[in-house]
Formats: structure tokens, C-alpha cells, sequence
């Protein structure tokens, strides 16, 4: 990905910062009860994590880092946005949370070790790439051996279709097989303003994911559909289309002999 694309993406999510927009919003006090069960209510993750290495993946913005923080992991939380990231270090410190900051894009993280961290979470955020492979490998070099990988994306479809209903549903306006960066649109749920995003295919999402070396475990389309919601809203968008995409995927063991169970449970 381009320099130029890298700065756009890290203005725009410096501004939404900024004004406080909904995903740059910090975990709130009721989240702290269990914040194992609110970062991962599937879970996913086992029991507990403490004492566990977490990368939280271009997830700035004080909430992914100070929930899995105060679930007690060892965090380290990486986002291309500064303000974001400001964010983490704020909620850390009112909090008394101990969490490691690195500006850096996604797709190239030599500052990180191999194999250092146990569990990797990545919100969704591979839309802002060009690529996903070559984040892909290195979420792969810096994950361990039978640890976790569990991402969120953009679904294709809901990338491709339009944000506004025509006639009774709504109507694909985007080509599955395209380059470049989306066209710009309103401001809504579904798409940040002033960022370039791009589509990614399925085969480039979870084929991409294969061929790094995990194995996808489980996958889910969080239920967004509302039916009683209002013609051309969020919810009733989501009746028509799932806006995102949840996969659970391990690190395969590089050693046949070793028990991935002694790792993460």
C-alpha cells in the first residue's frame, strides 16, 4: 500500500478521534464487569487469558486493549492512527492498565518479535489495505505456534451494495473483481468518512489466511438484521445483507510434537 494511502487513513481516523465519532469511542465503566465476555462473548478465547501476550491488531481508539488489559493479558496495541492511540494510553493511565503503544501500518511490523504474542485480535480494519496477504503473513511470523487469530472484516457484498434502498431492497453497485481504492460516499455506519477503502474477496480473506498458515476454526456474521427497524437504516439494511465477517483461525504448529492446547485454551 502507497505511503499516500497510509497517511489519508491515519488523518481520517485522527479526526474521527477527535470528534469522538462512535468507533473512536473508549470502553465505557459497564464494560469493565466482565471484560473477558465483552470483548469476546463467543468465547473464543477460553476461560481466561491472564498472563497471555495479545496483539490487538490496528485496534487504537481505548477500548480492545484496556478490555483485554484488564482481563489480564501482557497487551501491546498497534494502530496507524495517532489520536487513536492516544486514546489507548489515556484510558490506560486513568485505568492503571499496563499497555504497550506502537504507531505502525499493519501490513509491515518489524518492531515485533517473532512469535511474540499468544493470542492476536484485529478488529475491522483490513478494508483500509490494498492487500490482506501481506498483513496476513505478518500477523502469521508474530503469532505463536497453535495461537489465536481472530479478525473482523467488511464483508464483500455489503462493500459492494448500496447504502441507501432501491425499490424494496437494495442493489449491488460495485464489481466483485475490481482494483483501487472505493468510491467515496456519505458518511453512515457502514463506511468511515475521508478514508480510502478497498474490497476484498473471499478468496483473499479466508484463502489468504490458509495460505499464511492458519486454520480457519469457526466463522460468523454478527446478527446485525433488526425487523422492526426503519426502511433504509442500519437494521434493515442488514436484513439484506451481513455488513461484517468473524473468523476464528490458529497458528498452525510449525513442531508436529507440540501441544497447541499448552499455548492458548
Amino acid at each position: 500500500m502507497t505511503d499516500a494511502t497510509n497517511e489519508q487513513n491515519a488523518r481520517a481516523w485522527d479526526a474521527l478521534a477527535r470528534r469522538q465519532a462512535e468507533l473512536a469511542k473508549p470502553a465505557r465503566d459497564e464494560d469493565f464487569g466482565d471484560p473477558l465476555k465483552t470483548v469476546d462473548p463467543l468465547g473464543w478465547l477460553g476461560a481466561t487469558i491472564s498472563g497471555r501476550s495479545v496483539l490487538c491488531l490496528a485496534a487504537g481508539g481505548g477500548r480492545q486493549s484496556a478490555l483485554y488489559a484488564a482481563a489480564g493479558a501482557k497487551v501491546t496495541v498497534v494502530d496507524i492512527s495517532t489520536e487513536m492511540l492516544a486514546l489507548d494510553r489515556q484510558v490506560a493511565t486513568e485505568r492503571n492498565l499496563a499497555v504497550r503503544t506502537i504507531q505502525a501500518s499493519m501490513e509491515a511490523l518489524p518492531m515485533l518479535a517473532d512469535a511474540e504474542f499468544d493470542i492476536t485480535v484485529h478488529p475491522v480494519s483490513t478494508c483500509y489495505v490494498a492487500e490482506v496477504g501481506p498483513v496476513f503473513r505478518e500477523v502469521a511470523r508474530v503469532t505463536r505456534g497453535g495461537g489465536l487469530y481472530v479478525s473482523q472484516h467488511k464483508s464483500p457484498a455489503s462493500l459492494q451494495t448500496g447504502l441507501r434502498p432501491e425499490g424494496t431492497g437494495y442493489q449491488l453497485h460495485e464489481a466483485y473483481y475490481r482494483d483501487g481504492p472505493l468510491p467515496a460516499t456519505d458518511p453512515s455506519r457502514l463506511r468511515e468518512p475521508g478514508t480510502l477503502e478497498f474490497l476484498h474477496r473471499w478468496e483473499e480473506l479466508l484463502g489468504g489466511l490458509c495460505r499464511a498458515g492458519f486454520v480457519i476454526e469457526d466463522l460468523i456474521e454478527p446478527l446485525h438484521a433488526d425487523s422492526t427497524a426503519e426502511f433504509g437504516t442500519f437494521g434493515h439494511r442488514s436484513r439484506f445483507v451481513a455488513p461484517y465477517v468473524r473468523v476464528k483461525a490458529r497458528k498452525m504448529c510449525t513442531n508436529p510434537g507440540h501441544d497447541k492446547q499448552s499455548i492458548v485454551v
